[in-house]
């Protein structure tokens, strides 16, 4: 690597006691460590970590984990070192400034003119993935970053995410994408709401993990592992952007977010075309789920969690605290070298974001089959109120505003847009895998 390199602390960090025993990471993971070992980790929050086999091989596995974020201080690349690759539909985009850019023209009709780039032409659209691939087989460089013709780049965009390349095993890093500024209630909606915003926390990009996948609004890879893996799949006309990142994923390659560099995505110009977006993305989520298994799962809880909300849902209240109880003593009995608060903290986290990711699931991807129940049976109206209602309530108390209750009725369309995408890419491809929710258990340990 270039420089040094400064390792941030993953929100989840948690490392009572003694410093041995560390919960973090996306999914959360239990790490036991050896004094020596916790004293590397502290150190390399500050950049002094020595440079030793036996240390960079603890820290691959805190980074490879999500539970430490790299922060390199130099890049071994420059912006000369990066072509930019713009794929366009009708009007002509702006490119970039002091960037050597190709744009290709996805078959508009008529073709785009473009003076001061390099213009590559299809004489049919075939779709971004196409496109994309069209412009990296004019990259001559070591990096290409592929940008959206809708994205407004900002400046200092490109530095953040360059600096993550210090690192070999990197080979894509993503911005954050955050809805443009612009009048109107629509974009203010998608500065708050927009499904490019992944938050303004950094993180590893895989599957089942808190960013488990980025736009390719805006990306950055290293050129000669993108050819590697064959660049985008074609075959994919929405969805091929989370395909490729799954796929170098599972070539063995790290790929990053990070949220320091913001971007700007301009929104739909009416609410039918944004809720129309979210169709589209929805359709991509049974192609992806076969060439991915399990990676579309719309829940991701351990069995007991399940039960217990599915004794809520049943209205057994008594049952579902006596359940939740029982696997908090579990887990205190499983780990007797964390602080029993620590533990129980943890055990009452897990049953909240599990009841948290159900309704989510509910609105998005299972409402088709949660409404027609409720039309069924009037027992389970209730739960339905608190699917839609409970999440909007909570936040508008934990941000003492209004603003969830309001956006909440275009948020449950948004969702549910996006369902019956998923629905009809599921009835056309017969695909269940973003239907079916994996259950397992909890937690998974590391030993450091």
């Amino acid at each position: 690597m270039a420089g040094l390199t400064r390792y941030l602390r993953d929100s989840s960090w948690q490392q009572p006691g003694d410093g041995r025993v560390i919960i973090a990471g996306s999914p959360l993971r239990l790490f036991r460590v050896s004094t020596g070992g916790a004293l590397v980790l502290d150190a390399a929050s500050i950049g002094e970590q020595p440079p030793t086999a036996i240390v960079s091989a603890l820290l691959d596995r805190f980074v490879d984990a999500g539970a430490l974020h790299p922060r390199p201080d130099a890049s071994p690349f420059t912006v000369d070192d990066v072509t930019v690759v713009m794929p366009v539909l009708g009007a002509a985009p702006d490119p970039p400034h002091g960037l050597h850019t190709v744009v290709v023209d996805d078959g508009s009709t008529p073709p785009i003119e473009l003076h001061g780039v390099e213009l590559v032409r299809l004489p049919v659209n075939h779709g971004p993935a196409a496109a994309r691939n069209a412009g990296l087989a004019h990259v001559r460089t070591s990096l290409v970053a592929f940008v959206d013709a809708d994205v407004e780049l900002t400046d200092g965009w490109l530095e953040p995410l360059l600096a993550h390349f210090a690192d070999p095993r990197v080979v894509l890093v993503a911005p954050r994408v955050t809805g443009a500024p612009g009048a109107g209630a629509l974009a203010a909606y998608e500065q708050r709401h927009s499904p490019l915003d992944l938050g303004d926390e950094p993180a590893r990009i895989a599957a089942g993990t808190r960013v488990s996948y980025v736009p390719a609004a805006v990306v950055v890879c290293r050129v000669d592992q993108l050819r590697a893996v064959g660049g985008f799949d074609e075959g994919l006309r929405v969805g091929e952007d989370v395909d490729l990142v799954w796929r170098l994923a599972a070539a063995g390659h790290r790929c990053r977010y990070e949220p320091t560099s913001t971007v700007h995505h301009r929104p739909r110009s009416s609410i039918r075309a944004a809720l129309g977006q979210r169709v589209g993305y929805g359709r991509s989520a049974a192609p992806l789920a076969a060439r991915h298994r399990g990676a579309l799962a719309p829940v991701r809880m351990s069995g007991w969690s399940l039960g217990v909300w599915a004794l809520v849902a049943a209205r057994r209240p008594v049952l579902s605290v006596l359940l939740a109880a029982g696997t908090t003593v579990a887990l205190l009995r499983k780990l007797r070298d964390v602080p029993p608060e620590v533990s129980a903290r943890l055990a009452v986290r897990g049953h909240l974001a599990a009841g948290r990711q159900l309704a989510d699931a509910s609105r998005r991807v299972w409402w088709p089959l949660v409404l027609g129940l409720a039309l069924c049976s009037r027992r389970a109206r209730l739960p339905l109120v608190a699917v839609y209602a409970g999440p909007a309530v909570l936040d508008a108390a934990r941000r003492r505003s209004a603003q969830p209750l309001i956006d909440a009725p275009l948020q449950w369309l948004d969702e549910a847009a996006y369902g019956v995408g998923v629905w009809d890419g599921v009835l056309t491809t017969r695909q269940v895998g973003p239907l079916v929710p994996e259950i397992s258990g909890w937690p998974k340990r590391g030993d450091g």
